[in-house]
């Protein structure tokens, strides 16, 4: 373990100051990622900035007839809150599949959505990676390939993003409030938060260095019946190979979103006019363009069936 400095703040704006301040800080509230990291020398941040203190552990409605969440609120929280578990039963449902009850206690809103690659390259400092020391190289094109991505990645990077979380939320159309360092406030669309690699999978979100989440805010529900559906090696506390989230109408429309296959969650919005139509024509426009390997390819049919068994159990 490297040495670090840490400090606890009690706003928001004291939080950007004290990373504008410190370079290499990072902010840390459950830790579940980043201790790990920390431990195997992946990342190694000079100053910690605990923003537990932080009042952003509260799920409130919008005059919108939404839901704001704090970015502190514990996936625990989150997935049971009523409102949640009503209005938005995808997200309630992808939060349980995520993770064990532990972890869900601990990790955070902004913590899940900021969460890094579970590849197994990224996390073996034996190994190039470019998300880990950019131009090294990727060891999984060519390597073990079978978790890895089939759209959106690069010759950089054919990692996938690990969240359930942001699958949901990525058909729920949510938005990520944040505060700047220099006190100014924006609003991203989840559409546009995480980065495709690119030449530079080692930026992921669009953040900038030192900006902080505060929020992310649900618009009013969609209605429809909520499937979250997660395809895995093993039934407890895998990851994705792949996952579906899933908003379906009585007449056939609606929403939906891949986990799995991609450095992001995978919506395409123009591939949803199918849904009434089943799920050959959908997956056919949600995977155009893939890229796999010998050992990924059948991802491109397991997203198919497993898209197929969500629009089957939505009609009942």
């Amino acid at each position: 373990m490297k040495p670090f400095t840490y400090e606890r703040v009690n706003s928001p704006a004291e939080a950007v100051a004290a990373a504008a301040r410190a370079p290499d800080a990072r902010f840390i509230a459950g830790g579940t990622n980043l201790l790990d990291l920390m431990k195997l020398q992946i990342e190694t941040p000079g100053h910690l900035i605990d923003v537990n203190g932080l009042a952003l552990d509260r799920i409130e409605t919008t005059p919108e007839g939404g839901l704001r969440i704090g970015a502190l609120v514990r996936n625990t929280d989150l997935a049971a809150d009523p409102r949640v578990r009503r209005d938005y039963a995808l997200l309630s449902r992808a939060l349980l599949a995520g993770a064990s009850g532990q972890l869900r206690n601990k990790a955070t809103t902004a913590g899940n959505l900021l969460q890094r690659t579970r590849c197994p390259y990224f996390y073996d400092t034996n190994q190039p990676c470019n998300k880990r020391k950019s131009g090294s190289g990727c060891a999984a094109i060519g390597g073990f390939s079978r978790q890895h991505a089939v759209l959106g990645g690069s010759d950089a990077c054919i990692a996938t993003h690990p969240s359930d979380m942001a699958v949901a939320l990525r058909a729920l159309d949510a938005t990520v409030e944040t505060t700047r360092p220099d006190g100014s406030t924006r609003s991203i669309p989840i559409a546009d938060f995480h980065r495709l690699p690119g030449d530079t999978p080692h930026i992921e979100t669009v953040l900038e260095r030192g900006e902080l989440i505060v929020a992310v805010t649900l618009p009013a529900p969609a209605g429809g019946t909520h499937i979250y559906r997660k395809v895995r090696d093993r039934a407890s506390y895998a990851f994705a190979l792949v996952s579906v989230g899933a908003i379906v109408r009585r007449d056939g429309t609606g929403r939906v979103a891949l986990g799995g296959v991609a450095h992001k969650p995978w919506r395409v919005e123009a591939a949803e006019a199918e849904m009434p139509r089943g799920a050959k024509g959908v997956a056919a426009q949600l995977l155009a363009g893939a890229r796999t390997t010998r050992e990924n390819a059948f991802k491109l049919k397991l997203a198919e069936r497993t898209l197929a068994a969500v629009l089957s159990e939505a009609k009942g």
